[in-house]
């Protein structure tokens, strides 16, 4: 049965996901933290799902948090809800856990079983605990998130932990059973995830979304994790902009979240100004995050339909006179295209030379900057929260304290790479200067992301 329906995603070449609402839209004023372990800590998911807002909903503006701690089970998540969670006000918050929870050994079928039943019951009583505090809250909306995958199934070098990922989907099954009595939102990660690797190793038996730990996706898979989590908010096929244009007419037939005016026909040139109410969708081409060899959010697209589903910004122009056409856009030359591709339907969202796509990547690199901030941040809170907390020294900044976690991480690789963080963060001044740029950053992501009218012109190419 796996190998048929890895064979059916072959032929399908996508991935399955539910095209029903499972998860609200975010809305105007939102605070949304988004809940898990180092999966979510060090990810860009809910960077990237941001980035579909600021760029598809320019004027509703809210806010995301990052409230991931590399390393979390459930019961840690359990202890700091209100000191790193809720301390954030959140109108919606989402939850995901359950690798770290099912461990990482390799042991006999017999004491696989066991020791697997053990550690999800751990797990369970904890998770318990987390439904309890969070119905305390009814002013947040919930979403609980199935992890994403452990892949056991790529050939790379990482020796796999055997029947880990069932390990994790009998925590999700809990986790969707506590949603549905609830009322809550749940949507998975793990399925597709696991369809796509199936698929692609086909191909590549190396493939993995999951790095080569097999636990945290790259860049790439963060961005199937975004593309879920958006497919499930029900936000498919809003196009960033349509524009059809009859040059017979002399006008726009269609002009789908825009405005087009001053349409203006010659026998040699189409002119018309264009508004739109989005920007395209930028991605970034820099390999980055989790694992080696990293890799890049463009990555993802060749996986999944994004650009079909979620990036579109179709110039369509009708009766074309000649057989090919140079695009300028405020006097930039974008490119020549065949009148039977215009014809057809041009998507601009492809073409990362227009000036919408341009303004739409200073917007993502803000974003990225505001993330980097955010990190240092998580790496101040993993220090407190895994090395301090278990001391009873949580937010206990002073000099001793400061002093021993630095001799720890003489011999700690993980307390290490969270060392200069820490030794900055600690003092509140410079946390109160973190949290200024952060909001500066978002300040200018909402003031840049604007749509401005664009200067269209079509000329042909004798």
């Amino acid at each position: 049965m796996k190998r048929l329906l890895a064979v059916l995603y072959l032929c399908f070449g996508s991935v399955v996901v539910a095209n029903a609402q499972t998860v609200r839209p975010f809305k105007q004023g939102d605070r949304v933290v988004f809940t898990g372990n180092s999966i979510t800590d060090g990810g860009h998911y809910h960077s990237y799902i941001w980035l579909y807002y600021l760029t598809h909903y320019p004027n509703m503006r809210f806010r995301v948090f990052n409230a991931g701690i590399g390393g979390d089970v459930a019961q840690q998540i359990y202890d700091r809800l209100d000191s790193d969670i809720f301390v954030h006000k959140p109108t919606l918050v989402t939850l995901t856990f359950g690798m770290n929870d099912t461990g990482y050994q390799n042991l006999p079928k017999d004491k696989a079983d066991s020791t697997y039943k053990a550690l999800i019951a751990k797990s369970l009583a904890s998770f318990k605990l987390i439904e309890d505090k969070l119905k305390q809250h009814p002013e947040a909306d919930k979403v609980m998130i199935a992890s994403s995958p452990y892949d056991e199934t790529s050939t790379i070098k990482a020796t796999p932990f055997k029947d880990k990922n069932a390990a994790i989907m009998k925590i999700a099954q809990q986790q969707q059973l506590v949603a549905t009595q609830n009322k809550w939102s749940y949507l998975d990660f793990n399925t597709p995830m696991l369809q796509i690797n199936a698929r692609e190793q086909q191909r590549d038996p190396m493939f993995t979304l999951q790095g080569s730990d097999r636990i945290h996706p790259s860049n790439d898979g963060q961005m199937v994790m975004a593309y879920v989590f958006l497919k499930a908010q029900g936000l498919a096929n809003n196009k960033v902009a349509k524009v059809v244009i009859n040059p017979a007419a002399k006008k726009a037939e269609t002009a789908e979240n825009c405005v087009v005016t001053q349409v203006n026909v010659t026998p040699s040139s189409i002119k018309f100004n264009y508004l739109a109410k989005s920007l395209p969708y930028p991605t970034d081409t820099i390999p980055s995050g989790w694992g080696s060899p990293q890799k890049s959010q463009r990555q993802a697209l060749p996986l999944i339909p994004f650009t079909d589903e979620f990036n579109q910004e179709i110039l369509q122009v009708k009766g074309l006179q000649s057989a090919q056409y140079q695009l300028k856009i405020d006097d930039k030359p974008i490119g020549t295209f065949a009148a039977a591709d215009l014809e057809k339907g041009l998507n601009l969202a492809t073409l990362t030379n227009t000036p919408q796509y341009q303004q739409a990547m200073s917007v993502m690199l803000l974003n990225e900057e505001r993330w980097e901030i955010e990190r240092r941040f998580r790496e101040y809170y993993w220090i407190e929260y895994v090395v301090l907390k278990p001391k009873g020294l949580l937010f206990n900044d002073s000099e001793a304290v400061a002093d021993s976690v630095q001799t720890e991480a003489k011999k700690n690789f993980f307390i290490a790479m969270s060392l200069s963080s820490y030794r900055k963060a600690r003092f509140k001044s410079v946390r109160d200067t973190w949290n200024k740029e952060m909001d500066l950053l978002i300040d200018q992501m909402y003031t840049i992301n604007k749509p401005v009218t664009r200067h269209f012109e079509l000329v042909a190419v004798k």
